[in-house]
């Protein structure tokens, strides 16, 4: 019944993918609040990353990940941590079968294993990640909380670019959006330690 669930989800939410990330601009204007609009949603700074997460409807296939995964309590938790946050569409673009094998109990460390590559500890905002690009000379080396490593360079002025540990890239479309607990930076790929 779970497994059914889960894939009827899946075949809706990333069936329905937007491209309201697409659209934004490269670093995320923010309202006199202090919100970012990601997934069509307010993303409000004063709440954390999994409370945000939900209401984006450009994350719903991370979101029901993270839950899969057993993450939610991890990601609620005091922080601070960064999050770079695949949209459904980098999901979508996946190989067929992927995510739905994915969430199965028996591929739980897996899955655990790339959600958690796509965190590092502490409040990485685009200024610091740019920054550290800056001193790296071109490149950033940024660890990850599952032990791995991605590396963060530039890609014009004002637009970062991630390399996984496989060599394949994932471009930020969303920067600096700011939870209580840290930042999330919206990203076109899923990366792969």
């Amino acid at each position: 019944m779970k497994k059914t669930l889960f894939s009827l989800a899946f075949a809706a939410l990333i069936g329905a993918a937007s491209t309201t990330a697409s659209a934004q601009a490269m670093m995320s204007p923010k309202s006199a609040t202090g919100t970012v609009s990601v997934g069509g949603q307010a993303m409000y700074p004063n709440k954390n990353i999994v409370a945000n997460a939900v209401n984006s409807a450009d994350h719903t296939t991370l979101v029901a990940a993270v839950k899969a995964a057993g993450l939610v309590e991890t990601l609620q938790g005091k922080g601070p941590f960064t999050v770079f946050a695949p949209t459904n569409a980098a999901f979508n673009a996946l190989p067929a079968g992927t995510v739905e094998t994915l969430v199965k109990p028996e591929n739980k460390a897996t899955l655990t294993k790339i959600l958690t590559y796509h965190v590092v500890a502490g409040n990485m905002t685009a200024e610091k990640i740019m920054a550290a690009i800056k001193a790296g000379k071109g490149t950033a080396t940024l660890k990850t909380v599952s032990g791995g490593t991605l590396k963060a360079m530039m890609n014009g002025p004002k637009n970062v670019i991630l390399v996984d540990e496989k060599g394949g890239t994932s471009t930020i479309s969303t920067y600096d959006v700011l939870q209580s607990n840290g930042v999330i930076h919206v990203i076109d790929k899923v990366l792969m330690p």
